[in-house]
């Protein structure tokens, strides 16, 4: 029905997202995915030979898949058909390839363009071998999965594999940009806002306009911050029942104690909460907290003296149970205190998220398939158990954050066992550099 609409010229004036009215006309048009579109690419080189063969697409989503299959079947003059593993069975794929026959009897090819098709059973993914193989039509399958482990060996080893990457922040601003044209206005951000907001959409391209369109909703009457991007583009729920305002003041007073290592203060403000009625159960889930974010690893047994002494009252039980919670308590106030490796993972937590899905460099990854030794996946990689101290001074992050600053997250104190860790990790980074040649 939509298709008659659409030739009658009714769906022209007709609401389309932003993403729609972005779609690339042309191959080079593509962005992000510039190693298979570029100039020598190979799906460049596909279109203009005018002949292509069965491909899976394999990249997360809003990268390109769907746009690319339709173009390609554009430039070399193939009917494009488009169906979903979620929504067809054996029977839809039956109708599909009985008019692909029909087109083919007089000389047109299809294109097939299967979405998920990761999705499909074994049975049905051996359905598309007989069309392919007699040249009825040529499938496009995409997928977010591993090929090797989600698809079967007959349909892969008719198709070849090309790995669509997360859209970069180079590609993200492009497509800002090209919004930005279409609409004739610039988004309402500040520069740091607009880096946030592709930082956001995590390489996925259709999810950024998705985005950039609600913005271009917006009164232009000021321009966002980050924070005022973060209020606008989701709703946060309040943390805190204001009726109970008691309650968690009483937990706080409780915690900063701890913190502050007045041992004192810690269990008066315990007692006021178990006068109060509080389940014990509240207290220990605080003094968790505790062990980890203030105390870390200059006590590493602040965290499993808790626990230990958690699981005694469960098991004894109010009276008797008072006294493992006491002794609980005075462990983690009079701990040495260290809050690094809290703030580590805060400062790894906020780089993940600014700099997205980073892929990991390919040495560190497995390879249980001939596809992924084809890949690079494991090539490389050094043993650390064959080194001297077991250490080979190997680099574990993406390559685009090897050797940046920004990822030293870990700086261990002067206090406690923490001491220790101080010491190890220069001796790992004096041979690290020594065995990196520096």
């Amino acid at each position: 029905m939509a298709d008659l609409f659409a030739q009658a010229g009714m769906e022209a004036g007709a609401p389309r997202p932003l993403a729609d009215r972005l779609r690339p006309r042309r191959l080079d048009e593509v962005v992000g995915q510039e190693h298979l579109t570029g100039p020598d690419g190979i799906l460049t080189r596909m279109s203009e030979s005018r002949s292509i063969g069965s491909l899976i697409f394999w990249g997360p989503p809003g990268t390109g898949k769907t746009t690319v299959a339709r173009l390609l079947a554009r430039e070399t003059d193939l009917h494009f058909e488009q169906v979903s593993a979620i929504f067809s069975g054996v029977a839809d794929l039956k109708k599909v390839f009985e008019a692909a026959r029909g087109r083919r009897a007089v000389g047109t090819g299809t294109l097939l363009f299967v979405d998920e098709i990761h999705r499909f059973n074994r049975a049905q993914q051996d359905s598309f071998l007989p069309v392919m193989e007699d040249g009825t039509i040529t499938v496009i399958g995409a997928t977010t999965e591993n090929p090797s482990f989600e698809l079967n060996a007959a349909l892969l080893s008719r198709a070849r594999v090309l790995v669509f990457k997360p859209l970069d922040a180079a590609a993200m601003e492009r497509l800002l940009a090209r919004a930005e044209e279409l609409e004739e206005r610039r988004l309402p951000l500040e520069p740091e806002a607009r880096s946030a907001l592709a930082g956001m959409a995590d390489g996925d391209g259709r999810y950024l306009l998705g985005m950039a369109e609600e913005l271009f909703r917006l009164p232009p009457d000021r321009d966002l911050d980050v924070a005022g991007l973060a209020a606008t583009m989701q709703k946060r729920a309040p943390i805190y029942d204001k009726g109970q305002d008691e309650h968690y003041n009483l937990l706080s007073c409780f915690h900063k104690s701890l913190r502050g290592s007045d041992v004192n203060a810690a269990m008066y403000w315990a007692a006021r909460m178990l006068s109060g009625g509080e389940d014990p159960g509240t207290i220990f889930r605080r003094l968790c907290c505790a062990a980890s974010e203030d105390v870390g690893m200059a006590d590493p047994q602040a965290m499993p003296q808790v626990v230990s002494a958690w699981t005694a009252f469960d098991r004894v039980g109010w009276p008797e149970g008072r006294l493992f919670l006491a002794q609980a308590i005075a462990y983690v106030a009079t701990a040495p205190k260290s809050n690094a490796a809290y703030s580590a993972f805060n400062a790894a937590l906020a780089l993940a998220q600014k700099t997205g899905s980073l892929q990991p460099p390919k040495h560190i990854l497995n390879a249980p398939t001939k596809l992924m030794k084809e890949l690079g996946y494991h090539a490389g990689y050094l043993y650390d158990h064959d080194f001297p101290d077991a250490y080979a001074g190997q680099t574990f992050f993406p390559d685009e954050l090897a050797g940046d600053r920004r990822a030293d997250f870990y700086a261990p104190n002067e206090r406690g066992f923490e001491r220790e860790v101080k010491k190890r990790l220069d001796y790992w980074a004096k041979l690290r550099a020594e065995r990196r040649g520096r």
